[in-house]
């Protein structure tokens, strides 16, 4: 099969994937600012899980306005994201200078905040590569996107006019995204890393290295 874009997952693909418990800690302040205290872990997992219900009816058990914690969690989320990567925390891994080869257009499809993804790009100089980002904002659409939903797969390759593209990820749901938008997935499965157990994938990889000779054979 040709392909005629190639999509990425960001965390764990592109960039080293942000450490739960500074995120838990994120929403942990997101509940202090907003006077309330609230089991942090289990709002981050519904955050992550695109289950605004839930989230919701947390907010409602607490007397808190929903709208109000998602833009609260939001800005403290980037934040403390954009410092770890500041501080060197975190960092792109590098097998992905070989990205720069694919003569393909090429774009992101991330579950984190589009705002993350934008800085972490910028500060690493990768911007030009990808000429389209997607990502998902705390609101109510934007949690509905989560994969395994479509939707950001097929809004990208709208924006490349591509009609068959490849989804790379690192996960058994980016796996599941890849075939509920009707294209093929490269599963990437870095040392020491789960999550990808039992998905099926048309390709499976070990490092980005390995991505331009599965490209290319398909031209």
């Amino acid at each position: 099969m040709q392909y005629d874009a190639v999509l990425f997952d960001f965390d764990g693909v592109v960039v080293e994937t942000p450490s739960r418990e500074r995120l838990s800690d994120a929403v942990g302040r997101t509940y202090d600012a907003l006077g309330a205290s609230g089991p942090s872990r289990e709002t981050l997992l519904a955050l992550v899980a695109g289950d605004f219900d839930s989230l919701t009816e947390r907010c409602r058990s607490l007397g808190i306005d929903t709208d109000a914690f998602c833009s609260r969690a939001a800005r403290e989320l980037v934040r403390t994201q954009r410092e770890a990567i500041e501080r060197g925390l975190r960092s792109v891994y590098d097998d992905v200078s070989t990205v720069r080869s694919l003569d393909h257009p090429l774009g992101i499809v991330s579950d984190n905040h589009p705002g993350v993804v934008s800085t972490v790009l910028d500060r690493f100089g990768l911007r030009s590569l990808f000429e389209t980002v997607h990502g998902c904002p705390l609101t109510p659409d934007g949690l509905a996107r989560r994969k395994p939903d479509p939707r950001n797969i097929h809004a990208a390759m709208d924006s490349l006019d591509a009609d068959d593209a490849l989804y790379v990820g690192d996960r058994a749901v980016d796996v599941r995204a890849a075939h509920n938008a009707g294209i093929d997935s490269a599963l990437l499965v870095r040392e020491d890393e789960a999550g990808a157990g039992g998905a099926e994938a048309t390709y499976r990889l070990d490092s980005l290295a390995e991505l331009p000779p599965v490209v290319a054979a398909d031209e």
